[in-house]
């Protein structure tokens, strides 16, 4: 099983910064698969930045993604942020096992940022 602790949400004025981390604990063999992903209220669940994709453009200037492979953690620096970054942001990895793959999402944390 792998256990996922979020933590780094906050509120911030408009032009502050935050670092998000993920770290991953548990009985796994190897991490595949490392993300972020948030979601505004009212809208569907985007992808920040991930272990196999880019940067999001809406963010790419601004967020920078890091990992930790030796801690398996998982970071979001997040500077110069906007109000319509306000959302839970969520961690999601996939661990193998023994037993196969496991598809897991952190609680959230909640990142509001006041204009």
């Amino acid at each position: 099983q792998v256990q996922l602790v979020e933590s780094g949400g906050g509120l911030v004025q408009a032009g502050g910064s935050l670092r998000l981390s993920c770290a991953a604990s548990g009985n796994f063999l190897k991490i595949a698969f490392m993300g972020w992903y948030r979601q505004a209220p009212g809208k569907e669940r985007e992808a920040v930045a991930t272990t196999t994709t880019d940067v999001a453009d809406s963010v790419k200037d601004r967020f920078t993604f890091s990992r930790d492979i030796p801690k398996n953690t998982l970071y979001l620096q997040m500077n110069d942020l906007k109000p319509e970054d306000t959302a839970v942001y969520l961690c999601n990895v996939v661990a193998m096992g023994r037993d196969g793959l496991s598809n897991v999402w952190g609680q959230g944390t909640q990142v509001t940022v006041s204009s």
